[in-house]
């Protein structure tokens, strides 16, 4: 996971406090924390709740905080309902992304909300890596306040085209031009991840805005986690089932309600694109010049 920069999140030194709560189905049954999650550091920060059908990560300065999947999956769609952090939030950042966890060669996903000065609009960040090849960011101010209540954010990731969805209308995608020799993440499974850390050399203004560590601890909130994917290892044939939803016709491209949304997004709240960066890529990359509608 790059920020805008291209700086790797290698040091994650936020102070941050979620409280998580799943409602997922894994193989027909409610999840657990215990059962279908682990911590990915900072396990003496973590504290189940509800019967391990929540869990609550408290982190100060000595730590940052995040968890992930026990399970990769490989198509299909994952949510999350997210009540971002309040007030001064600049420097944080709050992630939920899918990883293959590959090194050199891992696809990704990446939702990355910046944090901001009070009163700014709160900035959301994407990213897709294919194959090892990231640095495709697109920027996206929200058009509500997104820590005033939970809202829906969703990665569809099919043999086709990637949908990233806020509330159900798409902010980005990504189809697979793979005929034309554009990179597509389709062998790799990748496990869900989230995370809260501090990015002040980049997330806020450039860098501009540094995390004020006297509001600390910021808060994330989640709610309905929810998974509907191949999970891997499983049946080898599930990735190709022709009964997934997920692999009809209708969700092979947007339908017409989805690409207006989707043209509304662009043309009022996008803010950044690496297509039209011209001091990154003074030659357009090629999936840029095609339809992705």
């Amino acid at each position: 996971m790059k920020g805008l920069r291209g700086f790797d999140v290698i040091g994650l030194f936020v102070i941050c406090m979620y409280v998580v709560a799943l409602s997922i189905v894994v193989s027909g049954r409610p999840a657990t924390f215990l059962e279908d999650f682990r911590v990915t550091w900072a396990d003496n920060h973590v504290r189940q709740l509800d019967g391990g059908r929540g869990i609550q990560l408290v982190l100060d300065q000595s730590s940052g905080c995040g968890f992930a999947s026990r399970r990769q999956y490989l198509f299909g769609k994952v949510s999350m309902k997210i009540k971002l952090v309040p007030g001064d939030s600049a420097g944080t950042v709050t992630a939920f992304y899918m990883n293959s966890d590959t090194d050199t060669i891992r696809d990704e996903l990446d939702f990355e909300f910046l944090g901001n000065r009070s009163g700014q609009p709160y900035t959301v960040q994407t990213n897709i890596y294919a194959h090892g090849k990231g640095d495709r960011e697109q920027r996206v101010n929200l058009w509500f306040d997104p820590a005033a209540d939970f809202h829906t954010y969703s990665i569809m990731w099919t043999r086709w085209l990637i949908i990233f969805g806020v509330d159900d209308i798409p902010i980005r995608v990504y189809k697979n031009h793979e005929e034309k020799g554009i990179p597509y993440p389709k062998l790799q499974p990748m496990g869900v991840y989230s995370t809260l850390w501090e990015a002040d050399d980049w997330a806020t203004r450039g860098g501009l805005e540094k995390i004020d560590w006297k509001k600390a601890p910021f808060y994330a909130y989640y709610k309905d986690f929810d998974i509907e994917g191949c999970p891997v290892p499983g049946p080898a044939n599930c990735p190709s089932n022709p009964n997934n939803w997920w692999e009809g016709t209708a969700y092979r491209t947007l339908s017409p309600a989805q690409a207006k949304n989707y043209q509304w997004v662009k043309a009022n709240h996008m803010i950044y694109d690496y297509c039209t960066d011209k001091s990154r890529y003074p030659q357009t990359p090629p999936e840029c010049a095609l339809d992705n509608l």
